[in-house]
């Protein structure tokens, strides 16, 4: 196995190049994973199903990465980092091609299983590699420019790709997809570096130092975090389009427009976590989740018209924008170095457990209460999320006591 040449002081340069090859090949995972989102009454109409069932497309995905992405880490641990990604974007190239020439719901639920079995393992390679190109001083600032491929998915990725897919077919953007992800594949091979990412240990320590590790609570606490924060920004998010044209009253040419304006101010967000996030990071998430939660309150007593829904939605993602990176940033400060690749591998199935159980519950919202519920619905999420926060943190950052509680 090849070493990583990565700077390992803070006085090392940053990796600035290496860590924007991670974001890019972020953008394309995340781009892919929330394409169906800004199609989704196209796809409907299209496939002759309704729009909820569409949503599930994201619930499937989600779910296909809570089941396989433990094991299939678990699986490849002994394999480079770096070519496992190559290798992973090129499943993910495979499914959107698949997608694009879906001749049936059914079939484009299985290439949406695909590309979820891709998904999860990837998220659990990338944040670990990335924090091994840093040291620990500069964990939430390099996870917050890396992450940032997932904003440029909601800017660029999902925005175009809608606009594109309301232009040429909402199949001829998941063809295009997979042309961008190929591209992104070829860069990693160029530029990324071969990490060393092996803890050496005796035969058999891996699993019982695992279970008796005094940071896996504090793991524990971070993801279930994660299940409360993400379900309730999928509650709304899954079903953003169908809400912008019925209850907002936006026509559907400027769906794409919202969906672009909200991906702007998740980079904000993003920008803000990077900023203050290794150096007050709970204070950070906590005006992030109050922000969030109230943003999407004025949502559902303002949003109605383009002008208001586009400002306040903006703010909600302001808000949100930065939470990702920093439960990022908090799993990697919280783990300890044995249980890292552990930790980021349950982190990936938590948001997923969130994305799939949020889409689910929207959905069911959707059709049994109606589509104006849902942004109260995420309200009562955050508020939850945040009350969660103030309460367990200090169990959390136990193991720490003394030692990381600057920068945890």
């Amino acid at each position: 196995m090849s070493t990583s040449s990565a700077p390992t002081t803070a006085t090392a340069p940053f990796p600035l190049g290496r860590l924007l090859v991670l974001t890019g090949a972020i953008f394309v995972s995340v781009s892919s994973e929330f394409l169906p989102t800004g199609l989704l009454p196209d796809m409907a109409r299209d496939l002759d199903v309704s729009e909820s069932r569409v949503g599930l497309l994201v619930t499937i995905f989600a779910l296909t990465v809570v089941v396989s992405t433990a094991p299939l880490a678990a699986i490849t641990h002994r394999y480079s980092r770096k070519w496992l990604m190559v290798v992973l974007l090129g499943i993910f190239a495979v499914a959107n091609v698949l997608a694009g020439v879906a001749p049936s719901y059914e079939f484009l639920v299985g290439a949406r299983i695909l590309g979820g079995l891709a998904h999860g393992l990837f998220w659990a390679v990338t944040g670990p590699y990335a924090s091994r190109l840093v040291p620990r001083t500069q964990l939430a600032k390099a996870i917050s420019i890396t992450n940032a491929g997932g904003t440029a998915a909601f800017i660029l990725g999902v925005p175009v790709g809608t606009a594109l897919g309301h232009a040429l077919g909402w199949r001829a953007a998941f063809v295009v997809m997979a042309l961008v992800v190929v591209v992104f594949a070829a860069l990693v091979v160029l530029y990324l570096p071969p990490v060393e990412h092996r803890v050496p240990l005796a035969t058999g320590e891996i699993a019982t130092s695992a279970r008796k590790d005094p940071t896996l609570p504090g793991i524990v606490i971070v993801c279930l975090t994660v299940v409360l924060v993400v379900t309730g920004y999928n509650v709304f998010s899954t079903y953003i389009a169908p809400w912008s044209i019925e209850v907002a009253g936006i026509v559907p040419d400027l769906v794409p427009v919202i969906l672009l304006v909200n991906g702007i101010g998740g980079a904000l967000g993003l920008a803000l976590a990077a900023a203050f996030g290794d150096r007050a990071p709970q204070a950070t998430l906590i005006a992030m989740l109050v922000g969030v939660g109230a943003s999407m309150a004025a949502v559902s007593i303002w949003g109605n018209g383009f002008v208001a829904a586009l400002i306040l939605l903006a703010l909600w993602s302001v808000s949100f924008g930065g939470i990702p990176a920093i439960m990022h940033a908090r799993i990697l400060h919280t783990a300890s170095l044995r249980l890292r690749d552990i930790g980021a591998a349950w982190l990936t199935t938590a948001f997923n457990v969130a994305i799939a159980v949020g889409a689910l519950v929207g959905g069911l919202l959707l059709d049994e209460v109606g589509i104006e519920v849902l942004p109260w619905a995420a309200v009562l999420l955050f508020v939850c999320a945040l009350v969660f926060v103030l309460l367990t943190d200090r169990i959390r950052l136990a193991p720490h006591s003394g030692e990381q509680r600057s920068v945890a």
